[in-house]
């Protein structure tokens, strides 16, 4: 099992890279509908009201992808380009951990395997409101695998 987990985890390493040949136009769509769709409940609640007129960064070097978000009336809204106000830094396979929930999210920014740039409340804030998020917000075959993926990591 375990060689099969480290086989997976090579796999991603030479797969997920391939991503930033993908037109971003086409990373857009597939992404806003994506969050969109997954965090429906969460952004008719207002949870994500605190990105309208604001922009998160996140930014994956591992992968050479920046996105940006913003809230507007639409939803989430993804640009390639824009003024961040904070900036969320890490290698895929923290944010993996992160959205998996098989490490603690404070552990990953203490120990800067996660980094928080700019509006530090901001990006706090966002931390622990994307922490709080019930993973039922999702659909199930996304969480389970998504969860198998960051046991998989975690315990490889």
């Amino acid at each position: 099992m375990l060689n099969q987990k480290k086989w997976l985890l090579r796999g991603a390493d030479r797969l997920l890279p391939l991503i930033r040949r993908v037109p971003f136009v086409l990373q857009r769509v597939a992404l806003q509908q994506a969050l969109n769709r997954c965090l429906a409940e969460p952004l008719k609640d207002g949870e994500f009201d605190l990105l309208r007129g604001r922009w998160l960064c996140l930014r994956i070097p591992d992968l050479d992808l920046t996105w940006y978000l913003t809230r507007s009336l639409y939803g989430l809204q993804i640009a390639e380009k824009a003024k961040a106000d904070v900036t969320i830094r890490g290698n895929w396979r923290e944010f993996l951990l992160l959205a998996s929930r098989q490490e603690d999210p404070d552990t990953l920014f203490f120990r800067r395997r996660l980094v928080i740039e700019g509006d530090t409340e901001l990006g706090l804030t966002l931390k622990n409101l994307i922490d709080s998020l019930d993973p039922e917000v999702l659909p199930v075959w996304l969480w389970r695998n998504l969860e198998r993926a960051g046991k998989g990591l975690a315990t490889g």
